[in-house]
């Protein structure tokens, strides 16, 4: 459900390129330092997009620089961070460590648990510091678990423990702007898991995975149906995102919310992609 959230870059101006590219490097440089290499592995995009989000409404001070890293060890490149980035950083590596088990309960992949093993450490440390949103966390994984593994094609119910998940993860800080950070990350989480579903839709029902929307799978208009519901689903978000008092990086979090999320749906669904991104943009 994860790997959506990331800019079109394409459409990114040159400065908001670079911005962007560095919060990016500036967040796996937090995870890397407070959680080791290994944790690395498991950077997304969506979580810079929590830091960009968290950084535009706060406005903490941010420390910035340049330098190689594993990554990259010829090539230096540049990278800010501040207290959301750390905080973003923990929830990667939480994120990350409740997937792997999550992967080895339903398939049994020791890959995963391998990998969780080496994250374990880190997950506790992440637990102690942010209790509510780790507790969160489990009870989304846990909720979907018990929806898959009795086969409930439920796509309201399953949304909602995903939006669940996200609405906490938002709250950095339980204050004045919760409430609207809250919606904007349980219509964002709901629109991310439908989301998941409809990109997975043929290969699960190839496979008999559990997803709820198998009773349309084959269907011919199934584009149009998916991209209203998802369209349904980005407006509350982007009602809700509106209604913050957001000036840094706003062009590039609008990019990522009103194009960004839909490139792999367009690339899958639309005509050969000959359809613009536009029509799913929502208000701008």
């Amino acid at each position: 459900m994860f790997g959506y959230l990331v800019a079109d870059t394409g459409k990114l101006t040159g400065e908001e390129f670079k911005r962007y590219r560095a919060c990016y490097c500036g967040l796996c440089r937090s995870i890397r330092e407070r959680h080791g290499q290994n944790a690395g592995l498991a950077l997304t995009y969506d979580m810079a997009f929590l830091v960009l989000l968290l950084s535009s409404l706060y406005e903490p001070e941010e420390r910035a620089g340049e330098g190689t890293c594993m990554p990259h060890p010829i090539e230096a490149r540049a990278f800010w961070q501040n207290e959301s980035t750390d905080y973003a950083a923990d929830l990667n590596t939480a994120l990350a460590y409740l997937k792997c088990l999550d992967d080895w309960e339903d398939d049994g992949n020791l890959g995963a648990l391998a990998e969780a093993k080496l994250l374990e450490k880190s997950f506790h440390e992440t637990e102690a510091a942010w209790p509510r949103q780790c507790g969160a966390i489990r009870r989304s994984l846990e909720a979907l678990h018990e929806l898959e593994k009795n086969r409930i094609e439920d796509a309201d119910a399953a949304a909602e423990s995903f939006g669940g998940l996200m609405a906490e993860l938002m709250v950095w800080r339980e204050d004045r702007w919760e409430a609207d950070l809250r919606a904007v990350g349980r219509s964002l989480g709901r629109f991310l898991y439908v989301m998941d579903a409809c990109m997975d839709l043929d290969e699960d029902a190839r496979r008999n995975r559990y997803n709820p929307f198998r009773r349309w799978y084959g269907l011919p208009d199934n584009e149009q149906r998916f991209r209203d519901i998802l369209q349904m689903l980005l407006g509350e978000c982007l009602a809700s995102f509106d209604r913050l008092p957001l000036v840094q990086d706003v062009p590039i979090l609008k990019n990522i919310l009103c194009a960004g999320l839909w490139q792999q749906f367009d690339q899958k669904y639309t005509t050969k992609g000959k359809r613009g991104r536009a029509d799913g943009a929502g208000p701008v």
